[in-house]
């Protein structure tokens, strides 16, 4: 590594440590010419590959603009695309490996844009997965539909259950 403050092209590491819950490594090092002391930070980068075979580094950034479109006039403020971001990295960075396909990106946006907004969930959807017809439309909405179903029935039985363990 070189030495930001006389150039040299040897340090050594002095003290090391994991940051972003093991995300990320901040390294304390020291010139072994000039003496002096400077921190470098390792990330590991996280590619992504487009249906053209282009490799691009991930971008939450990316993420947030594509879903903010799906968003628009939706009750959704900036701290809630960020939060989706967030999910969309650690969903992929899960996965464990360094290149993913964008169809990986998509399919990890769904789900939390589903649980954050319906509407935004169909019009991502719609252009994510080509609908062709309001057929299509038609389908999504249905399991939509069943989803909140379920969910609403799974928050009603926790809290009957919970009521149950009192008696």
């Amino acid at each position: 590594m070189r030495c930001p403050f006389c150039r040299h092209e040897d340090s050594r590491v002095v003290d090391s440590r994991e940051v972003d819950d093991g995300q990320a490594i901040r390294r304390r090092r020291s010139c072994s010419r000039c003496g002096r002391r400077f921190t470098t930070s390792e990330t590991v980068v996280l590619a992504v590959v487009k249906r053209s075979g282009v490799t691009e580094q991930f971008s939450r950034e990316k993420v947030v603009n594509g879903v903010r479109r799906a968003c628009q006039g939706r009750p959704v403020s900036e701290d809630d695309l960020q939060q989706l971001a967030h999910k969309v990295e650690e969903t992929i960075r899960s996965a464990g490996l360094a290149e993913v396909p964008s169809h990986e990106v998509g399919l990890a946006i769904l789900g939390p844009l589903r649980e954050l907004d319906g509407v935004a969930y169909l019009r991502f959807a719609s252009v994510y997965r080509s609908f062709s017809s309001i057929e299509d439309f038609e389908k999504e909405i249905a399991e939509l539909r069943a989803a909140m179903a379920e969910s609403q029935q799974d928050e009603a039985d926790g809290g009957a259950s919970s009521g149950d363990s009192r008696k």
